[in-house]
């Protein structure tokens, strides 16, 4: 959904961020995987435009797992993830969020070029349904990846995702992701389960307003307060971390969010006002 962004991948060996180092090739033919893509779009062409927008008749479409062959390529059966730390997982993710990523990059909003071609003719319709299949989809997570961050990084990791930095207005990832961090519906997605050098390139994104979301854009103004030190520790702790088996996103937030975030629309984007949700 939202590959490793060019130069602002971290470095394995010494944990330093380096964003003017040249990305590796993703995979070893970009056009193969494009012309399979877009085979498959085509001949599900007909149904597509029969579909409908609704979230329930998405899930029922016959074959919907056969379409989403563009997307497993990459992202792995089921939107499971691959292993090569480049492309994360997108299954599970909540439906509104993954909908909202997928209608950026096909306007241009989120820059990758493979995203934004093979997306750029898709109906809002179809978009709903891809949003909704992988919504759905729970598939086991695999055990971490044996960590090379010392301790004292995973301390601080630890600290900026559980408690924050409240001395510096710096809100802990907890306080918007959950306290589990399985992310909350409409619009925020779990942190767990994410390979370190994704999370590294999105907050690095974020950080330079390279990605951007929906007004008020939360997360672009927590991480332009981080530090590149910062976004190394918590990415390496978040990616230590085992993924329990009830690892669910949240119906809706069980406290009211620290500052104000657009993705969660606008009954939710304000602070202080969850509590009297119900």
């Amino acid at each position: 959904m939202y590959p490793l962004r060019p130069g602002l991948q971290s470095c394995k060996h010494s944990g330093a961020l380096h964003y003017n180092r040249s990305m590796r090739p993703l995979i070893t033919n970009m056009k193969e995987i494009a012309a399979i893509a877009l085979g498959t779009w085509i001949a599900y062409a007909p149904a597509m435009a029969q579909s409908t927008a609704s979230p329930a008749d998405a899930r029922a479409v016959p074959g919907m797992a056969e379409r989403m062959a563009a997307c497993t390529a990459c992202h792995g059966k089921e939107g499971r993830a691959t292993a090569d730390g480049y492309y994360p997982r997108i299954a599970g993710k909540p439906e509104s969020y993954l909908l909202h990523q997928l209608q950026s990059f096909r306007d241009g909003q989120r820059r990758y070029p493979m995203m934004n071609y093979l997306l750029a003719n898709l109906s809002d319709d179809y978009l709903q349904q891809i949003a909704a299949f992988f919504a759905d989809q729970h598939p086991p997570y695999p055990p971490p990846v044996t960590t090379e961050a010392s301790a004292t990084v995973l301390e601080r990791g630890r600290q900026l995702v559980t408690t924050g930095r409240p001395a510096q207005r710096i809100p802990a990832c907890a306080a918007c992701h959950g306290d589990g961090l399985a992310g909350v519906a409409p619009g925020i997605p779990g942190l767990l389960g994410l390979p370190r050098d994704y999370i590294n390139a999105q907050l690095g994104a974020w950080r330079n307003g390279e990605r951007k979301a929906k007004a008020p854009d939360c997360m672009g103004e927590i991480a332009r307060t981080l530090s590149p030190e910062d976004i190394n520790a918590a990415s390496s702790w978040l990616a230590a971390q085992p993924v329990p088996p009830d690892y669910r996103p949240a119906a809706a937030p069980a406290k009211p969010l620290p500052a104000q975030c657009g993705s969660m629309g606008p009954a939710l984007s304000k602070p202080g006002t969850m509590g009297a949700i119900p």
